[in-house]
């Protein structure tokens, strides 16, 4: 398998919801939850790691999803688009 180049920077929630025919709420949660290993969630520098944490009155969540990780795990070459 040849070395594939990704791109700097996150893939956007709205891409990844739509590689995986989902709603955007569900890839977050499933980031959240830990369950779609394909990125993060923090709120101030800090891991968000529940459903319960998810709460906007909380303040907002910052997601990073990795190009490498989407790749791996659903084969979708993420080029920089945002939508």
């Amino acid at each position: 398998m040849s070395e594939e180049n990704f791109p700097s920077g996150s893939v956007p929630v709205a891409v990844a919801a739509r590689v995986y025919g989902k709603d955007a709420s569900w890839v977050r949660a499933g980031i959240v939850s830990g369950w779609l290993p394909i990125g993060k969630a923090t709120r101030g520098g800090k891991l968000v790691t529940s459903i319960e944490e998810m709460d906007s009155r909380l303040g907002r969540i910052n997601f990073y999803i990795s190009p490498k990780k989407l790749y791996e795990e659903t084969g979708y070459l993420w080029k920089g688009e945002r939508r």
